[in-house]
């Protein structure tokens, strides 16, 4: 398949420079009311988590994460938001302070990560402070994951309108990870295939799909 070919099945996304009359807002605009109704889910769930699960964890991590290693106990990245704005994601820090944070994606048995970062990883806890991020409207709890804006510049190059994924704001869970698509993307294939359901959600966004994504995403951690 060319390197240039943006198919997602069943639909194409055409690509930036020859999408004549192509309106990818015109698939957002539609949806008004589900992206009323998304709003009023985020801040729902997000304020339970944060009243349920944060208020006692944050404090918890706090100290086992200063305890293992020197630093910040949250990891605040700068990351591509809805429509390509910035905002800083936020994480709980799994790695020791270094230089490379943030334009080089962790690796398999990365030296970077810490003791109690390893367990926060595997566990996806580092994730949970991102329930703030949508909370505060810069995140949903489902969309395409954040990208770092070297991942979001370097992707745009080898996937023509790569960015379409960037019209919804991104989100914890994901279609691209319900189906299988974790960790750093470090091949073509896997920066193509992640794409092609990032796309599929944003052209078929709807308050069920968001739903279907969230139970098996909780049935997958379980």
């Amino acid at each position: 398949m060319s390197r240039n070919t943006t198919l997602i099945s069943p639909f194409t996304i055409p690509a930036e420079k020859n999408a004549k009359g192509f309106s990818a807002r015109s698939f957002i605009d539609a949806k008004n009311n589900f992206f009323l109704l998304k709003r009023l889910l985020d801040l729902g769930i997000s304020a339970a988590i944060m009243l349920i699960v944060l208020s006692w964890l944050i404090p918890l991590l706090a100290v086992l994460i200063s305890l293992d290693s020197k630093g910040p106990v949250f990891f605040r990245q700068k990351r591509i938001g809805r429509g390509g704005k910035s905002f800083f994601c936020l994480k709980f820090r799994t790695m020791y302070v270094n230089k490379d944070c943030h334009t080089r994606q962790a690796e398999k048995n990365d030296r970077r990560i810490t003791r109690i970062g390893r367990f926060l990883r595997n566990t996806n806890i580092d994730e949970f402070p991102q329930f703030i991020n949508v909370f505060l409207g810069e995140m949903s709890l489902v969309g395409p994951r954040p990208h770092m804006h070297a991942d979001c510049t370097s992707f745009s190059q080898v996937v023509n309108g790569y960015k379409f994924r960037n019209m919804v704001k991104p989100g914890i869970t994901g279609l691209a990870q319900v189906k299988g698509y974790h960790g750093p993307a470090v091949t073509y294939e896997s920066i193509f295939r992640r794409f092609q359901w990032d796309a599929f959600y944003v052209r078929n966004a709807s308050l069920w799909l968001d739903l279907r994504i969230l139970r098996k995403t909780i049935t997958q951690r379980l």
